[in-house]
């Protein structure tokens, strides 16, 4: 009952502005205040600290530094064997499976088109066709930077404005569409085992996304966003660097094209995903 009428209700509340209100108190940068803030989201949904680079709350100037935090070198390792895939974020898995055509599940009785998700880059849309896909929630305890599965060269990145329906379990069961509704960035890839993509999803509260190519993007209602220059930051990616972040929590998607990709059979629905951990693998009739 709850549930639905917290659904209900995100129709009608000014998500816009309460994102943005959101977005100016996690940027507070008075002591007192943002270690409160600090101090009580850590014990509310204890927050793993123990790997954190710096010193919680006073290495931080506020909250949004925290939420973004930096882990200590080695916290993530990264599997190094060059024919898996591996978790770009910390996070529980969703839904991973095959694309059906040109359509990704969202919940049970509810789906959407690559070519929705996609936006403008609908003649990429094609490269997914019966491809496969992994959907992962990022949790407000969650580390909150996203690094690349796979190794690569980015080659396009592409702002999408939208709504910032929550994404949680309760809404993505009953919002049609949410994922394509929802602001979004999209990243093409190019791999050696051909595209990919790689999607972070905006939700309530989500004050932007940034990444080393963009800078920070603040929702927007209208007006899809072509990053022109991503040369002024290298392109070329190993797995395990870093892609981006959210300042607030959201979700991923990642698609990847037909034959490319078998999942683990462990990738299933509830699962909890660390950086670095193997999801994936190169089919062996493709080496």
């Amino acid at each position: 009952m709850l549930s639905t009428i917290f659904v209900s209700l995100q129709y009608v509340l000014p998500k816009h502005l309460i994102t943005k209100l959101i977005w100016r108190i996690a940027r507070i940068r008075h002591k007192a205040t943002k270690d409160f803030l600090i101090t009580r989201f850590v014990r509310m949904y204890d927050v793993e600290i123990g790997d954190v680079k710096q010193d919680v709350p006073n290495g931080f100037a506020s909250f949004n530094d925290f939420f973004v935090r930096e882990l200590e070198s080695g916290a993530r390792p990264i599997d190094a064997n060059e024919d898996c895939i591996v978790s770009p974020v910390d996070g529980t898995v969703s839904i991973a499976a095959g694309i059906r055509k040109d359509s990704i599940i969202q919940a049970k009785g509810i789906d959407y088109s690559v070519g929705d998700l996609l936006a403008t880059d609908l003649n990429a849309a094609t490269a997914y066709v019966d491809g496969v896909f992994v959907t992962i929630y990022l949790a407000p305890f969650n580390y909150h930077r996203v690094h690349a599965p796979f190794s690569g060269k980015l080659v396009a990145m592409r702002y999408v404005p939208g709504d910032l329906f929550s994404v949680n379990q309760a809404t993505v069961a009953r919002v049609d569409g949410l994922f394509r509704r929802n602001e979004r960035l999209v990243m093409h890839f190019e791999t050696a085992r051909g595209p990919a993509v790689l999607v972070f999803v905006g939700a309530l509260n989500v004050g932007s996304i940034s990444t080393p190519w963009s800078g920070e993007l603040l929702p927007r209602k209208r007006g899809v966003v072509e990053i022109p220059d991503i040369s002024s930051y290298p392109t070329s990616v190993s797995k395990g660097d870093l892609l981006g972040w959210f300042n607030m929590g959201s979700t991923v998607i990642l698609l990847l094209p037909k034959g490319t990709c078998d999942w683990d059979n462990d990738l299933q629905p509830g699962a909890t995903l660390r950086v670095g951990e193997a999801i994936g693998q190169l089919p062996k009739n493709t080496q």
